[in-house]
């Protein structure tokens, strides 16, 4: 029996409104989901649910996370402050996609005030749909994590690694 991927949602008060679209479609599809909040339209800091997200999805407790804010970058900019965070703003199905299949994305960020609801629906679907293709682009997560430990020696050997590891 497979296990069940469960999502984190979070966003502040302006991603209120698409996020229980979001929460209901993605159930829908057969996920887990849990709501961080904010549960009230009352101004609040998208910084305290992207790394509320964020820390959710690093630790483990989360296979992956969406969050809302009004365009999206400011949410994503919290979420990857997570060591091991890999948070992808977007705003159509194609970078969606690209995000986890190139990138390993873990985390989807989304602006209310950018797409609608239908729109939202197409980039989450894309994005859950996409898997991680490795190869090449595993050097560039490599990469990361060595940026997230910040270890400059791993950094270069990794950089400088033709042993044949990261070919396609």
């Amino acid at each position: 029996m497979m296990k069940k991927i469960k999502i984190a949602f979070g966003s502040d008060h302006v991603g209120l409104e698409l996020k229980p679209t979001l929460i209901e479609y993605v159930r829908s599809l057969g996920y887990e989901t849990h709501d961080f909040g904010a549960y009230s339209d009352q101004r609040t800091d998208y910084p305290i649910y992207g790394k509320k997200v964020g820390q959710e999805v690093a630790a483990g407790n989360y296979d992956l996370g969406i969050i809302i804010c009004g365009t999206g970058v400011g949410i994503s900019l919290s979420a990857n402050k997570v060591t091991g965070i890999r948070a992808a703003s977007v705003s159509e199905p194609y970078s969606a996609e690209l995000s986890r299949r190139h990138n390993n994305s873990n985390i989807l960020a989304l602006g209310s005030r950018v797409v609608g609801s239908e729109l939202a629906k197409m980039i989450v679907k894309a994005w859950l749909d996409a898997e991680f293709e490795g190869g090449r682009h595993q050097r560039r997560i490599d990469e990361l994590t060595a940026e997230d430990e910040h270890d400059e020696q791993k950094f270069d050997r990794i950089v400088h690694d033709d042993s044949g590891k990261y070919s396609d």
